[in-house]
């Protein structure tokens, strides 16, 4: 149905801007029911788009700043691939104060969904070794000396506890910070996986040290080279992961 889909949330629903960012999908902003908003058209199922908005309705009733789904004139959460979902105000960081306070926003993520059921489809890091696919992630493409050196360094978060991570908490764009609170927007890459990963910010802000941040960061930088293989951006980060 594509943008046609955006009158389910009423006759006066319509697209402002086109914005940037967003690999995957086609996102807007709009005006629903006399407000800003921000509209997301994709191609994830429905099983998929349903624990997304799950978890953003959980974490907002415990108090996290996300963009919660703005509901279609007959209740529903999504309508043929368009989320619609609240605009958040807010700049992003600037300096290592700001990241340290992105770090407690995710802290305070990852304690609330301890034990949260994996995303339909999705894989962990420490899932990929012992499988070869999942979602964006196909390990069959990767050359083998690659897929060895992804999985030596997600062995190193193997056993950890696991619980929801953002999954690109380290993009500027993706946070919108005022003096009053920090808000995570984009939530396509969120997952089940080690919380570390979503840690490896800039200024190390996320204040992890010694085996943990090197561990963290080479298991980071083979996620970003696994998803987005084989572009520029994929080698870049595949470069930074030590060899086998």
């Amino acid at each position: 149905m594509g943008w046609e889909a955006l009158r389910q949330w009423g006759s006066d629903a319509a697209r402002i801007e086109k914005l940037s960012g967003g690999s995957s999908n086609d996102v807007w902003r709009v005006r629903v029911h006399g407000r800003v908003a921000v509209a997301r058209l994709g191609t994830r199922s429905d099983a998929d788009l349903v624990w997304e908005s799950r978890l953003l309705l959980h974490l907002d009733r415990e108090g996290l700043a996300v963009p919660v789904p703005v509901p279609t004139a007959d209740g529903r959460l999504f309508a043929d691939g368009l989320t619609v979902m609240e605009y958040m105000e807010g700049g992003p960081p600037q300096n290592a104060d700001d990241w340290r306070r992105v770090a407690e926003t995710l802290r305070r993520l990852h304690e609330l969904t301890r034990g949260w059921p994996q995303r339909p489809g999705w894989k962990s890091s420490t899932d990929l070794l012992q499988t070869e696919t999942g979602t964006r992630i196909d390990l069959t493409a990767m050359p083998a000396e690659a897929v060895a050196r992804c999985r030596a360094a997600w062995a190193r978060l193997a056993g950890r506890e696991t619980c929801a991570v953002h999954g690109n908490p380290d993009n500027p764009g993706n946070v919108r910070i005022t003096p009053g609170r920090v808000a995570l927007i984009d939530w396509d890459e969120a997952h089940v996986d080690v919380p570390d990963l979503d840690l490896v910010l800039p200024f190390n802000g996320g204040g992890l040290e010694g085996a943990a941040l090197d561990s963290a960061r080479q298991a980071s930088a083979a996620w970003e080279a696994a998803v987005c293989w084989q572009d520029d951006y994929s080698m870049r980060r595949l470069a930074e992961v030590r060899p086998v």
